[in-house]
């Protein structure tokens, strides 16, 4: 197909040719003035980000922003009531953005779908722009997939819903501004509203900057000012100490704050990359009743409920186990216990990645929260501190099987990204790039920190180059995956070792680093 032309505004690749409808020449206005409007800002806001982790490596402690101490101790304000279908959220589904899967999502019975072209999306061009058409398609009811002889079709109650002047553009400009002007207005004239999880944020000045492309955009397209709604992932370390100021630079458009749990251990070991005290033991062992997972969440609930907005809980990565019935049932109640911890800790909501889990969830929930919401649990009994947050005191160790487990992980994801695949199951568990990322980095740490296992053997890159060339054999049984991803995948992994090796820090995003061979592997364009 051939794209409209629009000056300053050049792709690379072949497109197909349903990407028509998405890539028209307004959309792509819309996409370029964002761009050019925002850019500057944005790569200000990086740079700021890279200076505070300097100041973090020479050993400043993170604290509650002193100049925003006015804001937090204002009672007066609160963020703006429930949009349409927003008001009961009390579990929501997230996963990839193929056709099959959204069908699949809106189908489950959960109250909301957030579809996800970051964690458990690998940003082929293909797969992003496929992912537009089958969100347009499901907005307007007119998404089907056939597969095998199966037909997958909506239910009657489905739930609520590049270059450019020769730079790349944002990839989260890119997906908001795309989903935004091919659906916003029709949302709106259908009683719903183009709704939106912000990820990764790490300042309230990268909110204030959302919050100015919300305004931008609405007076672009000329949708009523305060239409969009945005809840704003508290996945990094640095943004637990800014909610408040969060929330209130987002106020005319934000719907809540959720718990990031697995980005949020990752942030952790990255922000804390020079901290020998911040080492953690094995993955398994740092569940969100450790001092400083428990911490974030209690003050997470306090912070949303305080400013009347809603306080979601993370996200069960647990997938059935239909051949081993028992180890299933044990599964499941650890699902259950999950969602029973967070729901009377006071959460409105929780996340779930596979459908058959939706029944456990809402029960939980339909039990233990009469109401479309739990906001008037103040928490008023909270106090967290800045030692709360910075608490390392887990109980475990590092084992073998821990760092087999994390070679594992990060191998196989790595490889079927680079194929084109950005959510995998593996040992029964839905693995995307925040699972990941905590393997990779936990490996990353324990060779810099020169950490031992529980054995008394010495976490070095040999150590773990042996498991990776074990492991990579058996990666190729992932659909979709050659053995030209598995070398990627295994040279990519044991240089990360090897850095730490030579006493330097692991780089910010395994994505960032493997994104050069979206190219090549799969032969789909990268923006």
């Amino acid at each position: 197909m051939s794209i409209p032309t629009v000056k300053g505004v050049t792709f690379s690749g072949k497109f197909q040719s349903g990407h028509a409808g998405i890539l028209t020449e307004p959309a792509l206005k819309f996409l370029a003035s964002l761009h050019r409007t925002f850019e500057p800002t944005r790569q200000a806001l990086l740079a700021a980000r890279d200076a505070a982790q300097r100041r973090l490596d020479s050993g400043l402690q993170l604290d509650f922003p002193p100049e925003t101490a006015h804001i937090r101790a204002d009672p007066s304000w609160i963020c703006a009531p429930p949009a349409p279908g927003l008001e009961d959220r009390r579990v929501e589904i997230t996963g990839p953005v193929d056709r099959k899967m959204v069908i699949n999502a809106l189908n489950s019975g959960a109250k909301t779908f957030m579809a996800d072209f970051e964690d458990s999306c690998s940003p082929t061009i293909t797969n992003l722009l496929n992912g537009q058409v089958n969100l347009r398609d499901a907005v307007r009811r007119q998404i089907e997939f056939e597969q095998g002889g199966k037909s997958y079709k909506l239910v009657e109650n489905p739930a609520v819903l590049i270059l450019i002047d020769n730079r790349p553009i944002s990839g989260s400009i890119f997906d908001f501004a795309l989903y935004f002007f091919h659906n916003a207005a029709y949302l709106l004239s259908h009683g719903s509203g183009p709704y939106f999880y912000l990820p990764k944020m790490e300042h309230y000045l990268e909110a204030r900057l959302w919050s100015d492309i919300f305004y931008f955009s609405q007076s672009y397209l000329r949708i009523p000012i305060g239409s969009i709604r945005a809840t704003v992932l508290i996945e990094t370390l640095p943004a637990a100490f800014q909610m408040e100021e969060i929330l209130y630079e987002l106020r005319a458009h934000s719907s809540g704050l959720n718990c990031g749990r697995w980005d949020y251990i990752f942030s952790f070991i990255k922000r804390r990359r020079a901290d020998r005290s911040a080492v953690l033991p094995d993955r398994k062992d740092v569940t969100m009743e450790v001092g400083f997972m428990d911490a974030y969440v209690r003050l997470l609930i306090q912070t949303c409920h305080k400013r009347k907005v809603a306080a979601m809980g993370g996200m069960s990565a647990a997938i059935p186990i239909k051949e081993d019935p028992k180890a299933n049932d044990i599964a499941m109640a650890k699902v259950r216990a999950d969602k029973l911890r967070e729901v009377t800790a006071g959460h409105d909501g929780t996340w779930i990645a596979h459908p058959l889990i939706c029944t456990i969830a809402m029960e939980v929930f339909d039990e233990h929260m009469l109401g479309p919401n739990q906001y008037h649990v103040l928490r008023s009994e909270v106090v967290v501190a800045v030692r709360d947050l910075l608490n390392t005191n887990v109980k475990g160790s590092i084992t073998e099987d821990g760092v087999k487990g994390n070679v594992s992980a990060a191998l196989s994801y790595c490889a079927a990204w680079v194929s084109g695949n950005g959510c995998i199951p593996i040992n029964h568990l839905m693995e995307d790039a925040a699972t990941a990322e905590i393997a990779r980095v936990q490996l990353w740490q324990w060779v810099y920190h020169g950490a031992l296992l529980d054995s008394g053997v010495r976490i070095t890159p040999a150590l773990i180059s042996g498991y990776i060339a074990h492991f990579a054999p058996g990666v190729s049984k992932i659909a979709g995956v050659t053995s030209k991803h598995i070398k990627i995948a295994s040279v990519y992994l044991n240089e990360e070792v090897a850095r730490a090796g030579r006493g330097q820090y692991a780089s910010e995003f395994l994505t960032s680093d493997l994104m050069k061979y979206l190219d090549g592997p799969d032969g789909q364009a990268k923006l």
